[in-house]
């Protein structure tokens, strides 16, 4: 058996009404002084109210820094940092989507140890130390509650990222009736995000691709593809809900460790060009990247893609060998988003055919991604598919 290496976040809580209780999960005590790191639309719908009133009754201190965008930027992200220093905290606490996470991870990192970002990006250059970091999820998506990356837009849209053991946090925190009030729309591409992590890390040919990371995919898949038609369409379902939160996780821990590859890097150019949700820019390339990977049958793509089908899709038929039923798992994964009322072509989301070679181009900025995908792609190929895609 090849060697690996696998890390996580070292303690995980996962109960509903958690966070209502956070204070206690965590022992605060008067002498934490927490930055909660979270987006508007979380404070404007009180979801972390009594995460802060269960911190607050425990003495903390709470400073609240709710400027998080989509995509969130480099600036916003310096921002955090500058007021986590003005107010000397000692804990910081992600609460919201992946967008807040990350930049929780990176406040946490930055104010901690004063390093220089600019030597910190990439794998493996983060130095330390960290703040206290606890990170909790309110989308069943990222798996940012696992994971060892954050992403930030700096600069022409660009996207870079910092991969380290580093910003893992001490505690994830799950509380499925979080989830509760998603809208369709973010729980059907939230839901196709947590899939792709599984997907890509089950297929991926870093080196440290593991048993673990793949039973956890495996594990990922079966709760997400029998619970997401639910907890779209049926949104209060507690059991999906539940389903859809820790099978995020799990696909999480599985991408930390065995990384995602060119479903990624052709997602992000969309989503930092363009402005796409994450979850939707990952779903309109997944298709049609996974049939490129599957073309070249001696990359062993193909069978990755036909082991994953029955745990993805029960019932499905996996009569008539390699080739077929991946190419059924495939057409699954597509018709599934187009079920889920998700846009399906690049078109729809307001991407113009002269759009797509400066894309290509950027795509190839990805290289820490690009490397892990089963088949080479060039910049030429991923033009090639952002045109079937398109």
């Amino acid at each position: 058996m090849a060697p690996f290496a696998f890390h996580t976040t070292p303690r995980i809580v996962f109960a509903a009404g958690a966070s209502g209780d956070i204070a206690a999960h965590l022992r605060i005590t008067p002498k934490d002084r927490l930055l909660i790191v979270t987006d508007a639309t979380i404070l404007a719908l009180g979801l972390a109210q009594p995460a802060i009133a269960s911190l607050q009754a425990a003495g903390a201190d709470i400073t609240v820094f709710g400027e998080v965008e989509a995509d969130p930027s480099l600036d916003t992200l310096l921002n955090a940092v500058d007021v986590a220093r003005e107010n000397s905290v000692n804990h910081v606490l992600g609460f919201g989507g992946g967008s807040s996470l990350d930049v929780a991870k990176l406040a946490a990192l930055l104010a901690g140890s004063h390093e220089n970002l600019d030597d910190a990006w990439g794998v493996g250059n983060a130095r330390g130390p960290r703040l206290k970091l606890t990170l909790v999820p309110t989308t069943a998506g990222t798996g940012s509650e696992v994971t060892p990356v954050s992403i930030i837009t700096v600069g022409n849209n660009e996207k870079r990222g910092v991969s380290s053991p580093l910003i893992l946090p001490d505690v994830a925190l799950l509380d499925p009736d979080l989830t509760l009030g998603l809208p369709p729309h973010v729980t059907a591409a939230t839901g196709i995000d947590a899939m792709v992590h599984a997907i890509e890390a089950y297929a991926s040919k870093n080196a440290n691709n593991n048993p673990l990371s793949r039973a956890l995919a495996v594990e990922a898949l079966r709760l997400l593809g029998a619970n997401i038609e639910t907890a779209v369409f049926q949104g209060q379902d507690k059991a999906a809900r539940s389903a859809m939160l820790l099978g995020s996780m799990l696909a999480g821990q599985a991408f930390a460790n065995s990384p995602v590859a060119a479903v990624h890097a052709l997602a992000y150019p969309i989503g930092g060009t363009f402005h796409v949700p994450h979850g939707l820019s990952n779903a309109l390339v997944l298709p049609h990247v996974l049939r490129y990977n599957a073309a070249d049958s001696m990359n062993g793509a193909a069978t990755h893609y036909a082991a994953l089908a029955p745990h993805a899709f029960a019932g499905i038929d996996v009569s008539g060998g390699v080739e077929l039923v991946c190419g059924r798992f495939i057409d699954r994964l597509a018709g599934l988003s187009a079920k889920l009322g998700l846009q399906t072509r690049l078109r729809d989301v307001g991407i113009g055919e002269g759009d797509l070679p400066a894309m290509a181009a950027d795509a190839m900025k990805q290289g820490r991604l690009l490397v892990n995908n089963p088949r080479d792609v060039t910049e030429a190929d991923a033009l090639a598919i952002y045109r079937t895609a398109w």
